[in-house]
């Protein structure tokens, strides 16, 4: 873990999301699914989570959401990278990116070694997708169970309140997913970034609580409580 200065080189809109476009050391890029706490010198008092979506010269793109005090020339006080990112395995050749409850930026840093891989990569999303690479085919949530079924490695984005929801659409079609890799980004407050243990990022796994500032926040998903109703032999 690192702790520097690093500047707001540029806000980006894009489907009505503001990014942001990070001037850092590269000791401080996190890696997809990673996080950096970030903070400025306003009044704010406590800092954010920032998540990677894409490379830039010198730093890194920032995924939205961005503080509305942010602007180009700022100054941002970065520590990280932290927590636990995603593993994408050097074997997939079939990547389902699934975003399941917000626009799919902090899923796209696997988009560019997955191709470099290799694999065909599917984004699963009802939200605008712009600036993607040609290589990558884009479906609505509506076609879920037959990504499921085809991919082998599957990587989610969602919220903790909108997890209940989640488990229950896996688990009508938990056979046909059974046997990929699968990992996911459960996004909740982590303001401590895994130095005071505050619990304010708890997430309820089969094996107990986790911290997501340090334990994930990303997760396998097989350790997501079953449904209530889903046998469990």
């Amino acid at each position: 873990m690192h702790t520097s200065k690093g500047q707001v080189v540029e806000l980006i809109l894009e489907n009505g999301l503001r990014h942001a476009r990070i001037a850092c050391p590269a000791n401080l890029i996190p890696a997809p699914g990673q996080y950096l706490l970030a903070s400025d010198a306003s009044d704010s008092p406590l800092p954010v989570p920032i998540f990677y979506t894409d490379s830039s010269i010198a730093g890194f793109i920032a995924s939205a959401p961005i503080p509305d005090a942010w602007s180009p020339g700022m100054e941002v006080y970065l520590r990280g990278p932290l927590g636990r990112g995603f593993s994408l395995p050097a074997s997939a050749r079939k990547i389902g990116l699934i975003a399941f409850d917000d626009a799919p930026s902090r899923l796209r840093g696997l988009i560019a070694p997955a191709l470099k891989q290799g694999a065909a990569v599917v984004l699963v999303t009802d939200f605008d997708s712009d600036s993607l690479p040609d290589e990558v085919e884009v479906q609505p949530e509506s076609v879920l169970s037959e990504i499921l079924a085809w991919a082998d490695y599957l990587a989610f984005d969602a919220a903790r309140e909108t997890l209940s929801e989640l488990r229950e659409r896996l688990g009508s079609v938990k056979r046909t997913w059974a046997g990929s890799d699968a990992q996911i980004l459960i996004r909740t407050p982590m303001p401590c970034g895994g130095v005071a243990d505050c619990g304010v990022c708890a997430v309820i796994l089969k094996s107990g609580w986790e911290m997501a500032c340090k334990d994930g926040p990303v997760f396998d998903l097989n350790d997501l409580p079953l449904p209530v109703g889903e046998g469990r032999g």
